[in-house]
């Protein structure tokens, strides 16, 4: 697979948070997306149950003392998985270990009052992250006696399925709920919110279910079919994004970061990918357009992302090959770039002094007249 060439140039040669020259795995830098319902046999499958994007540095730090406090012994178990909970983090590990302490002893299970059988799904859905299926079995017998004819319960078993890797009952399983009263476009005003929330997730376990069978095809045209009726999900506008990205397929991912930056305009992270992709696909109107949006990049990091400040650069130089003299914005894509380049210098001095003269040379390969 062909690599966009500013992944290779930022990814390999100008990270100042490396000392070591060598590309990175991951092409694109993402947010976890890990959902608190994705799960194969033997991975997490990353995707789309209603994940927060990301945890800010006050929850995050919020999160990480109660871990010390409940990994010292301090207490504040319930309160901690709670947390986790509202933050839609994976900690499969931590909550299966917690969560049973909590289960096993019925004098704290019995003052949790009605949360008891949320606290039963949290961890069934943990142990199945941590293969362990018996203790998932086991919880989800508990709800199936307690709650006999609920279809949220039944999405377990069918993810529980999904976990031993019998895909062809999973699927059925999803089929089957999708069924019952199915949702369009016409009824979905009035069904209750519960029910929406609960086939969206049903739906997009099936998209889950086609990615860990390899088959991507099919995983493109469930999420089509999903994002008919849930056009507003910019998560499903982002995984399928990613796909096509996969497939090189960078029109159309372009048109999903287009849907994806309309529902989360704040965003960098979406900005700086929907660029990357226009550079890739590269022409005239392509690459103004990418650097307008690594601009508002920069804008939305107080100037602070590396990859960005370089895709300007890079953006100016092929800019300026192309239009040979016939820009009208020649002197202020000259401007620009002389910014980016200055605070990528002063970025790498301060960070990593001995990849300055890297940076240097890449730069000046750069040709901008």
């Amino acid at each position: 697979m062909d690599i966009p060439l500013i992944h290779i140039l930022v990814n390999v040669i100008l990270d100042p948070k490396t000392g070591k020259k060598e590309k990175k795995k991951n092409l694109t830098k993402r947010h976890s997306r890990l959902d608190a319902h994705s799960l194969t046999n033997t991975t997490q499958i990353p995707f789309i149950d209603g994940e927060r994007e990301m945890v800010t540095k006050t929850e995050d730090t919020q999160l990480n003392r109660l871990e010390n406090q409940v990994d010292n012994g301090g207490g504040g178990a319930w309160e901690y998985l709670c947390l986790i909970k509202k933050l839609k983090v994976r900690r499969p590990e931590k909550v299966l270990k917690y969560g049973l302490s909590i289960l096993n002893d019925s004098k704290k299970r019995s003052s949790l009052g009605p949360e008891e059988w949320t606290l039963y799904e949290q961890v069934s859905i943990a142990a199945m992250d941590c293969q362990c299926l018996n203790v998932a079995k086991d919880c989800i017998k508990v709800l199936q006696k307690k709650f006999p004819e609920s279809k949220r319960v039944a999405r377990l078993e069918a993810i529980l399925l999904e976990a031993k890797g019998s895909w062809t009952e999973a699927e059925k399983a999803y089929a089957s709920l999708l069924e019952e009263n199915p949702i369009d476009q016409n009824n979905i005003v009035v069904m209750p919110n519960m029910l929406i929330f609960i086939k969206q997730l049903i739906h997009k376990r099936r998209v889950a279910i086609a990615k860990a069978q390899g088959d991507t095809s099919g995983a493109i045209d469930l999420l089509n079919k999903y994002l008919e009726i849930f056009m507003a999900d910019h998560d499903a506008w982002r995984e399928l994004a990613d796909i096509y990205v996969s497939l090189q397929m960078y029109k159309q991912a372009a048109f999903c970061y287009e849907e994806v930056i309309l529902a989360q305009p704040t965003v960098p992270l979406y900005h700086l990918a929907y660029a990357d992709v226009l550079y890739t696909l590269g022409g005239l109107e392509n690459l103004q357009t990418a650097k307008k949006y690594y601009a508002s990049t920069i804008d939305l990091t107080g100037g602070k992302n590396t990859r960005a400040l370089f895709g300007i650069c890079l953006c100016t130089s092929a800019i300026a090959q192309l239009s040979k003299g016939r820009n009208k914005d020649e002197k202020e894509s000259s401007e620009l770039h002389s910014l980016a380049v200055t605070a990528l210098e002063k970025d790498y001095k301060n960070t990593a002094p001995g990849k300055l003269p890297l940076l240097t040379a890449a730069l000046k390969s750069l040709k901008i007249s």
